[in-house]
């Protein structure tokens, strides 16, 4: 009976080798992006009261022109539009009344965010190629082809392709390192000559300036195009390579290592493939406009991620100046964007025109968070955008 048992013992035995084990199933990974808009009362929106908010609606209500035919927008530009000038008190009733402040969350939740800041060159030019002036600024060239998919795909209608034609093969457009090398294929399409070729690449970061030329003339140059690739920061570059530390980081430090290391820094600057095309414009504008096609306000005007933030909304943003603790909440106007300017909580602060101005946005690089005020009668549709976006270059974060 010993020995059966034995045996049976050894067959049950034998009978698992082998056999495989199932694992348990695992739950599977659930991410949990959460909405960018939460409602909030005035009484959450750090710094609400601290405004001058008058300043605001005079921005809000130049926007209206480009915007005051939307649905979403009608009402509020219209009500808007009637007020006029006027007091500070009058103009955060008007807001209070009539829209719902919405604290913009990231994916994960969190509101707080990168602030950056640009501005608008004032830059020395010519017309003409000289030996001070050689370094071009070219105007959007007749072979770039631009591709809009909306047509066959409406839901890429925020898309663009951007390439060239050989034969019968459409291939990507030249990139910075073939335009700025020998054989230059944008030869001809000057359109302004500058001196320092630094200068060239941080006006396409900025994305418009005023050249002062030779004759005393003055032209503000705004964005065209762009060659379709994406936007490089060669400030990352220089923190990966440890050429720089982190508080280091400025545009004025970028471009004095740029100069000081000349071969180096033009293989720096080719590491961006994107290109920026320029055009003049009208005699009369004094600033920039934006992607909404509205001169920048200094101060008040704000470039976002469109793909969260409608353009030509107000927006509340409460950061810091940059360098310093001390308190920077006011109500801006979302008119721009910009290649560097991806996620929900991010964006860039317009400073204004000339040096001065440069040397404060070069340095901005401030935590803050965002408010986006929404029309009270129609909350939801604000990614309805019926005019093409033009996004300048990016910045050097």
């Amino acid at each position: 009976m010993q020995r059966i048992l034995f045996y049976l013992l050894i067959i049950l035995l034998a009978g698992c080798v082998g056999k495989s084990v199932e694992p348990p199933e695992e739950a599977p990974l659930v991410v949990v992006v959460e909405p960018p808009f939460k409602a909030v009362n005035w009484e959450q929106v750090d710094g609400w009261l601290l405004d001058h908010p008058a300043a605001a609606l005079e921005v809000f209500q130049k926007s209206c022109k480009a915007i005051g035919k939307r649905k979403q927008w009608q009402m509020v530009c219209a009500e808007a539009l009637a007020l006029g000038h006027v007091s500070d008190q009058r103009a955060r009733k008007f807001f209070e009344d009539f829209f719902q402040p919405n604290e913009i969350r990231n994916e994960d939740g969190s509101s707080t965010g990168l602030i950056t800041g640009y501005y608008g060159p004032e830059l020395e030019g010519s017309r003409v190629k000289t030996e001070k002036y050689k370094y071009p600024l070219y105007r959007q060239p007749e072979d770039l082809l631009i591709v809009d998919l909306a047509d066959i795909y409406p839901e890429l209608d925020r898309y663009r392709l951007r390439g060239r034609v050989i034969g019968n093969r459409v291939v990507p457009y030249f990139e910075r390192s073939e335009i700025d090398a020998g054989e230059n294929p944008l030869t001809g399409k000057e359109l302004f000559w500058l001196k320092d070729p630094v200068e060239v690449f941080f006006l396409h970061i900025q994305g418009s300036g005023r050249i002062h030329l030779p004759n005393g003339e003055r032209v503000m140059v705004g964005y065209a195009n762009q060659n379709g690739y994406p936007y490089r920061s060669i400030g990352k570059l220089l923190l990966e390579r440890k050429e720089m530390t982190r508080d280091q980081m400025s545009m004025q430090n970028i471009m004095r290592w740029v100069k000081q290391n000349p071969e180096d820094g033009q293989l720096l600057l080719d590491e961006n493939p994107s290109y920026v095309f320029f055009r003049s414009l009208a005699a009369d504008i004094q600033s920039p406009p934006g992607a909404l096609g509205i001169p920048l306000t200094p101060l008040r005007s704000l470039a976002v991620d469109p793909r969260t933030i409608p353009l030509g909304a107000p927006v509340f943003l409460s950061t810091n100046f940059p360098g310093t603790d001390f308190p920077l909440q006011q109500l801006m106007v979302a008119q721009d964007t910009g290649g560097a300017i991806k996620g929900r909580v991010r964006a860039d602060f317009f400073w204004g025109m000339g040096n001065d101005a440069g040397k404060i946005a070069g340095k901005m690089k401030q935590d803050g968070r965002l408010w986006i005020l929404l029309p009270k009668n129609d909350p939801v549709d604000h990614l309805s955008q019926t005019e093409p976006i033009k996004v300048k270059d990016g910045d050097i974060n």
